[in-house]
């Protein structure tokens, strides 16, 4: 059985960071591209962050280029998303997401999914 499982999140405020893991089990998720994606209530889920499987590759958006950081260890089946000079509307619920079903990682279409995990920044 797949698992993607989350850690990591909670509340900080403005300015602080947060670190998430994505840890893999029943899977070799070292083979896989890797994505994080965020949703609030009522709107899509939104793509924040992808790595390559080898981690020679990594793409986000300007809305937090420059302040995350998405890297991974293979060897421990884990990807991590680093968020420094977090802001208010970072807040969100955060997923990772892993095997890509299609070629653009900015497409929430992966095969698994983590539990989701809350990062709430106050101002």
């Amino acid at each position: 059985q797949v698992q993607l499982v989350q850690s990591g999140g909670g509340l900080v405020q403005a300015g602080g960071s947060l670190r998430l893991s994505c840890a893999a089990s029943g899977y070799t998720a070292s083979y896989s591209d890797v994505g994080w994606f965020r949703q609030t209530s009522g709107k899509e889920r939104e793509f924040v962050a992808a790595i390559s499987w080898s981690g020679g590759r990594t793409v986000m958006p300007g809305s937090v280029k420059g302040r995350f950081t998405i890297s991974r260890d293979n060897a421990k089946n884990t990807v991590y998303l680093q968020m420094n000079s977090l802001k208010p509307e970072d807040t969100a619920v955060y997923y990772c997401a892993a095997d890509p079903t299609g070629t653009d990682p900015h497409v929430p279409s992966y095969k698994y999914w983590g539990q989701g995990t809350q990062v709430t920044v106050s101002s």
